[in-house]
């Protein structure tokens, strides 16, 4: 994990922020170690509670692999079309 800042609102819960941050570290492990599927996927779906807008997930998609370097879209997307356990990044 580096120092660079996650994206979240500031309007949200304290816990929404908790589970926000959380998936952008998952998306970090993708990439890092490799994750398991489902964990991401799990993951993923409550961000989509929290973040229902198409056009807000893509904004904090942006800011977050603008400051990481990773693409969380890249990282759902595999999780939702493999069918492998283990989720590791390139």
């Amino acid at each position: 994990m580096s120092n660079y800042q996650y994206p979240f609102d500031l309007d949200w819960s304290k816990q929404e922020i908790v589970e926000v941050i959380q998936f952008f570290t998952k998306i970090e492990k993708a990439y890092e170690s490799g994750i398991q599927r489902e964990d991401l996927l799990k993951s993923y779906q409550r961000f989509k509670e929290i973040v229902p807008s198409k056009s807000e997930e893509k904004q904090y998609f942006q800011e977050f692999q603008k400051e990481s370097g990773y693409s969380s879209y890249h990282a759902v997307k595999t999780a939702r079309e493999g069918n492998e356990k283990i989720i590791k990044m390139k």
